[in-house]
């Protein structure tokens, strides 16, 4: 089992950065994939960004690629999410989550109680 711990979150002006953390507990860590979601209000929860486990493979959504950066510490049982160029409408609540397939389209497991991020123009 994976407990998952997200961090970082905050108020920025548009344009701005933010690094979210993903700590999650277990010694398996570095077998799972993780990826960020993230829900705004009224809205359905939609996909950020997702990292294989050894953090080879990266995938991003379209309104994020060239912004965003997923990465991995598997020494520190953390992944990370570099937010650069953050818009208004990145503001949402971000969600980290692990799963141990690699096959795309899979449900991930285990979900994290969210970290706010809010952008303002």
């Amino acid at each position: 089992q994976v407990q998952l711990v997200e961090s970082g979150g905050g108020s920025v002006q548009a344009g701005g950065t933010l690094r979210l953390s993903c700590a999650a507990s277990g010694r398996t860590f570095s077998s799972y994939r993780i990826g960020w979601f993230r829900q705004a209000p009224g809205k359905e929860r939609a996909f950020v960004a997702t990292i294989s486990w050894s953090g080879g493979s990266t995938a991003y959504g379209d309104s994020v690629k060239g912004r965003f950066t997923i990465s991995r510490d598997n020494a520190k049982n953390t992944v990370y999410l570099q937010m650069n160029n953050l818009k208004p409408e990145d503001t949402a609540v971000y969600y980290c989550a692990a799963r141990r397939s690699e096959v795309a389209g899979k449900p991930y497991d285990y979900w994290g109680q969210g970290t706010q991020v809010t952008v303002s123009s």
